[in-house]
């Protein structure tokens, strides 16, 4: 049984991990992949487009399965070497998260939802990873059985 996972990152970190099929959560750590596995379903909440700059994005910017695999580290130059995981990423609209907020079990009733996102990766409900895939126009089916 798969779990769901969200991740934080800004935007322009999030394109850069989608075009090369990854994804790394809080500065490259390890430890949050650790509780990953093959076969969950990722999305990617960018609260800006840039990183340390506040535009006020509040975006859902990727969605796909974890492939098989366990974290590895990458390579970023200035011996940066940031742990990841490879991830089949879904062709999927960016899409905001404001419109959803009434209907996910993530927000819902809780005007300060926002706050539990500060650990860059936390458990999502199946049913908002079904939404926010519907919503950003994700073919779930296709993507699960052809690239895990």
């Amino acid at each position: 049984m798969p779990s769901y996972w969200l991740a934080v990152a800004s935007a322009d970190h999030v394109r850069i991990g989608r075009k090369a099929g990854f994804m790394q959560v809080n500065h490259g750590k390890r430890g949050p992949l650790a509780k990953v596995r093959p076969g969950d379903g990722v999305v990617y909440y960018s609260s800006s487009t840039v990183y340390r700059q506040k535009d006020g994005l509040s975006a859902l910017t990727a969605i796909g399965f974890v492939r098989p695999g366990e974290p590895y580290q990458g390579f970023m130059g200035s011996g940066f070497t940031p742990f990841r995981r490879d991830v089949a990423w879904f062709e999927a609209e960016e899409i905001s998260i404001r419109p959803l907020l009434d209907r996910l079990d993530l927000s819902v009733g809780k005007p300060n939802w926002g706050y539990q996102l500060r650990f860059g990766l936390i458990a999502l409900s199946e049913h908002d990873f079904r939404l926010i895939a519907e919503t950003m126009g994700a073919k779930l089916q296709e993507v699960a059985a052809s690239t895990l």
